[in-house]
């Protein structure tokens, strides 16, 4: 089988991402949406890479058993060597799960690199669904305060300090899951979910701090519910 491992390698890895590109919505987890053509291509190219040097080694099995006849022994690679299919084996199998608290813990708090300002007005009508980045934004730097006497509603995962304080938080990305950034909001008024459960939070926005300064992030919602929901197929914000 050490002769054809360079081919399972690349059948194998080939396979892993036509399964999370082709079969289903799992690359999501990795990198974004537009992304998946070049998946998918991926995936094939290495498919056909594999089949063609599985079948290359095929062909020449006999000559290398007729030079090891002449020379009484072969040269088979190293043993490790398989050590390199684990990974494409674990992500066909095993696909990891996204990003969540662990990473967006891991992050300190930063700002976005943006002034304070009047932002456009929200669509008329409660609640109005916004992203945890759209509520920062406007909560952070917005001298217009749009977000006042609205009802909003965002979804993310739960995070949590270890006093207690739990956010309602979102990961970022901008190619993929390797560039993530991290969104959060303070949620007051309701007792936390489990850590990364997925959750709708209806709520208004809480005043905190002077617009733009530290003391203004995290941004506060004051939660009317809570709803436990599950992780969309998409779990990242966009930037």
């Amino acid at each position: 089988m050490r002769r054809y491992g360079s081919a399972i390698l690349l059948l194998l890895t080939g396979a892993a991402i036509l399964r999370i590109s082709l079969f289903g919505e799992l690359y999501l987890r990795y990198v974004q949406s537009g992304l998946r053509p070049y998946l998918v291509l991926s995936g094939v190219v290495l498919v056909l890479l594999g089949a063609a040097a599985g079948f290359v080694r095929w062909r020449g099995r006999h000559t290398d058993e007729e030079h090891a006849h002449d020379h009484g022994h072969v040269h088979p690679g190293p043993r490790q060597a398989w050590l390199l299919a684990l990974p494409a084996l674990a992500l066909l199998l095993f696909p990891p799960p996204a990003l969540g608290s662990y990473s967006a813990g891991r992050e300190a708090a930063q700002q976005a690199a943006q002034g304070i300002g009047t932002f456009p007005a929200l669509p008329s009508g409660d609640p109005v669904e916004l992203t945890l980045g759209e509520f920062s934004s406007r909560a952070i730097y917005d001298s217009g305060r749009s977000l006042k006497g609205r009802t909003v509603r965002m979804t993310g995962f739960v995070t949590q300090d270890d006093d207690g304080t739990w956010y309602v938080t979102r990961l970022y990305v901008t190619c993929c899951a390797a560039d993530a950034t991290t969104s959060k909001v303070e949620v007051r008024g309701e007792d936390a979910p489990p850590t990364d459960a997925w959750v709708t939070v209806t709520g208004s926005w809480h005043p905190k701090g002077r617009l733009g300064s530290d003391d203004a992030w995290p941004p506060v919602v004051d939660a009317g519910s809570v709803r436990r929901v599950k992780q969309p197929a998409d779990p990242y914000e966009k930037r």
